[in-house]
């Protein structure tokens, strides 16, 4: 069904004639005509009766006016819902107690008035194509791992380093270290068993293990971060790595432990991804809230995979 047409026909029926409509939806009077016959001929009735005072409604017409309006909203609803700085601003973050989830609630709490969607995607592959797609706007992600660049028409800027710690339970060797450092992990077991093979942050710890020596850890299912937990208060020769600003509550039974790893503490390095022609004003925004309230990258003492770009 022809919306303008429909447009139309609730003109007349709001201004009871043909040529005010005609002035009100600044068209000619003839046009005017042609939509309404469109219409009636699309719908099989008449919808208007010619009388003294102007157009009046039929009973077809009548019966037809509320759906009329109702299409009307319809449509004016479904082009608000993709229009830019109308829709919510759609974000991929990795997990729900990640850091970069940490960096959405900084941004909502500063800019309240700017509608979000949170969601969560598996890996940058996923990410990037959901970009290109239009399904997201941006995505936290590490890139510029040897082998698989971004394409050209997505852009990157680094917005986080976040430090990595060391979590045991009560029993483990190094339990009652106020600090250690990747010297000292060589020979311990970190597990890690939500590493993903062919993901960024396989590529990572890869790298990660390459450069110090390190033992991880990837057998067994990935029950999620409870079982994690549990596993690690229980098992004293298990550790695992946890990024410093991820948020996590285990019982207090449990007495584990966040261990700062110093010289070098390793950080993992994200950046925003998003698509260079995407046009939704509050992307720019995030990007200046970010560029704002996150820490200079590569900072003395630190360590990151040597394939990062900062961009």
């Amino acid at each position: 069904m022809d919306l303008e047409a429909v447009r139309t026909f609730v003109a007349v029926a709001e201004a009871g004639q043909f040529q005010k409509a005609a002035a009100d939806l600044s068209i000619t009077q003839q046009a005017v005509s042609k939509r309404i016959a469109t219409l009636e001929r699309t719908l099989g009735v008449r919808l208007f009766t010619r009388a003294a005072r102007g157009a009046e409604l039929t009973i077809d017409g009548q019966a037809f006016l509320p759906h009329a309006r109702e299409l009307l909203r319809v449509a004016e609803r479904a082009g608000a819902s993709v229009r830019p700085g109308r829709r919510p601003l759609r974000v991929d973050v990795l997990a729900s107690r990640s850091a970069q989830s940490g960096l959405m609630r900084g941004f909502h709490r500063a800019h309240p008035e700017i509608d979000l969607d949170v969601m969560m995607l598996f890996d940058i592959e996923t990410a990037v194509t959901a970009i290109r797609s239009g399904a997201i706007d941006a995505s936290f992600r590490a890139v510029a791992a040897p082998g698989r660049p971004l394409p050209e028409d997505i852009a990157s800027v680094r917005v986080l380093d976040e430090p990595l710690q060391l979590l045991t339970g009560p029993a483990h060797a190094l339990a009652g270290a106020r600090s250690v450092t990747l010297a000292q992990l060589v020979g311990h077991r970190i597990w890690m068993p939500g590493i993903a093979p062919g993901t960024e942050w396989a590529a990572y710890y890869d790298d990660l293990v390459a450069e110090f020596g390190l033992t991880i850890e990837v057998t067994g299912p990935n029950f999620g971060s409870d079982a994690l937990l549990d596993t690690i208060a229980d098992t004293p020769a298990l550790a695992t790595f946890m990024g410093e600003p991820t948020r996590l509550v285990w019982p207090a039974g449990h007495g584990l432990r966040r261990i700062p790893v110093t010289d070098p503490t390793p950080v993992y390095p994200h950046s925003l991804l998003w698509h260079r022609d995407n046009p939704h004003p509050a992307l720019a925004t995030l990007r200046t809230h970010l560029a704002a309230t996150t820490a200079a990258h590569d900072a003395a003492g630190t360590w990151a995979p040597g394939w990062v770009i900062p961009r």
